[in-house]
């Protein structure tokens, strides 16, 4: 009954072996609507979709030969690397009433990673980490 609407579970979670296959089909000299036609009764439900057999049909065209996704954009998170933790964790031993935003500031990295920092590795609560403005700014009236 569910067979015809929902992709099997063998089909599921396998685009690289669909565009290998896809790739393999190019190779041959199979047209875009042979291959998505093959790629379709092969995958059922579970086969990418036409704009995403179109897209890499193209790229293969093109001279692409890589099966695998391109890399995203946008910058890396190396905010959490050891070296943050490390030197987060000799800050706030050192001034244990730095704000988060100073500390963010002084590593150069996003309040949100700084928090993180303190509440994973270090253990801090969330209270703290969410309280954590300056003493100057806090108190004031």
């Amino acid at each position: 009954m569910f067979g015809d609407t929902f992709p099997t579970l063998s089909s599921v979670g396998k685009p690289i072996e669909q565009r290998v296959n896809l790739k393999f089909l190019f190779k041959l000299g199979k047209t875009f609507t042979e291959a998505y036609t093959m790629v379709k009764e092969v995958y059922g439900n579970g086969c990418l979709s036409r704009t995403q057999v179109f897209e890499w049909y193209k790229w293969f065209k093109e001279g692409r030969e890589t099966t695998e996704d391109d890399l995203r954009p946008g910058r890396p998170s190396m905010s959490k690397m050891d070296e943050s933790i490390e030197k987060i964790g000799k800050l706030i031993r050192e001034y244990r009433r730095l704000s988060i935003r100073a500390l963010a500031e002084t590593r150069q990295i996003d309040k949100e990673c700084v928090r993180q920092i303190l509440h994973e590795s270090f253990k801090f609560a969330k209270k703290w980490c969410q309280n954590s403005s300056p003493p100057s700014k806090r108190y004031q009236k």
